[in-house]
């Protein structure tokens, strides 16, 4: 499992003082570019390859409020869903009080130059 620390920055936070909901996905995709990283896996490199990974279904549970200041880490777990779809589990931690703030799956695919889906070998070898 890898993990990413983050900490809420103020322009993070909506009207109401919590983290809006939207800026969760961005946590979530660098915390899974951040674990493809620690692997190896250069996203921006596949990209130049013409190799697009693309996420296809993001099912997230939000269960408490990120504020201001807060800091936090995010875990990534990968796994695969099919042939050519794989999941990163993932969920946000509160650091101060190791709280569960949200849970998420994100599925996604490989699309070659073609706009096909693909499983590449960079994303094979992590299932091994």
């Amino acid at each position: 499992m890898h993990r990413t620390e983050f900490k809420v920055r103020d322009y993070e936070c909506d009207m109401q003082g919590i983290v809006n909901n939207a800026v969760y996905f961005n946590y979530l995709e660098h915390a899974r570019h951040e674990f493809l990283h620690s692997r190896q896996i250069d996203f921006a490199a596949l990209a130049r390859a013409k190799v697009n990974l693309v996420v296809v279904r993001a099912e997230m549970d939000y269960k408490a409020s990120l504020t201001s200041g807060d800091q936090f880490y995010v875990t990534t777990l990968y796994q695969p869903v099919s042939r050519l779809r794989f999941g990163f589990k993932q969920q946000v931690w509160r650091s101060a009080d190791q709280k569960l703030m949200l849970e998420a799956l994100i599925t996604g695919t490989a699309l070659n130059e073609a706009g096909k889906p693909f499983l590449p070998p960079e994303l094979q070898l992590l299932l091994d």
